[in-house]
């Protein structure tokens, strides 16, 4: 039996063609970029790690004053506080690992053609999303998000993209390449600037072609003298609109 490490999460997408992609990419389409997310910047901007970290400190605070209020000495007081960080080093160590899991399992790619989010934990899904469809992409101020806007009436649910998602778009999802280290993002940021404005002015070149007048062809008329037939009516012919 193949002996499989549970630390290498390889092993669950063994049966993708490409590392991060459904399938092989096709000729033409060429590979620009692919990364992942930075499991400490998930830890702090998705799961807000330090908030929660910041709570707990103002439980035990709370509970150190209503010991000493109580009257009991500093070290009951104190010892009292020391259970408490069993759970909370057991939250917080959840909430680490769950930020290394969404970093070891997610991919970004960008390609020529297109922008592929292969992520979830749990359940694997991937969702391609064609630089055409993309109506801009811009980076968040101050952080390593990427923030992809959708054309039309494209939409992808909240609940199946976060914490790939831009934060408080409800109503209109915006995928979101998330935590990328800030030199990284910024990189990243214009090569998908430039893929957009090329993938654009392909999808908008065949309409600029199409509204050009079709070239005029000179008629020729017939002789004065030449004689006109008149068509005859053919019985048992129906036009239906």
């Amino acid at each position: 039996m193949k002996a499989v490490n549970i630390l290498e999460p390889a092993h669950e997408h063994e049966f993708e063609a490409t590392h991060g992609l459904p399938e092989a990419l096709p000729p033409g389409e060429t590979l620009l970029w692919q990364g992942s997310p930075d499991a400490k910047l998930i830890a702090v901007q998705a799961l807000h790690i330090r908030k929660v970290a910041l709570y707990f400190a103002l439980l035990l605070a709370w509970r150190l004053a209503s010991d000493l209020y109580d009257g009991a000495g500093l070290g009951a007081a104190l010892w009292g506080c020391l259970g408490m960080l069993a759970p909370i080093t057991l939250g917080l160590g959840l909430i680490a690992g769950m930020a290394w899991l969404i970093a070891r399992t997610s991919v970004y790619t960008l390609t020529s053609q297109r922008v592929v989010m292969r992520i979830g934990v749990v359940l694997s899904i991937t969702f391609n999303l064609p630089l055409k469809r993309i109506a801009a992409a811009s980076q968040r101020k101050g952080s390593g998000d990427i923030a992809l806007a959708l054309a039309g009436d494209d939409r992808i649910a909240y609940p199946h993209l976060w914490p790939h998602a831009r934060p408080w778009h409800l109503r209109q999802p915006q995928p979101l390449l998330r935590a990328l280290p800030a030199a990284q993002a910024a990189a990243v940021a214009a090569q998908l600037a430039q893929a957009l404005r090329v993938a654009h002015a392909q999808a908008a070149l065949p309409a600029e072609e199409a509204a050009q007048p079709l070239p005029q062809r000179p008629v020729r008329e017939l002789p004065a003298a030449a004689p006109t037939v008149s068509p005859q009516p053919t019985r048992g012919l129906h036009a239906h609109a």
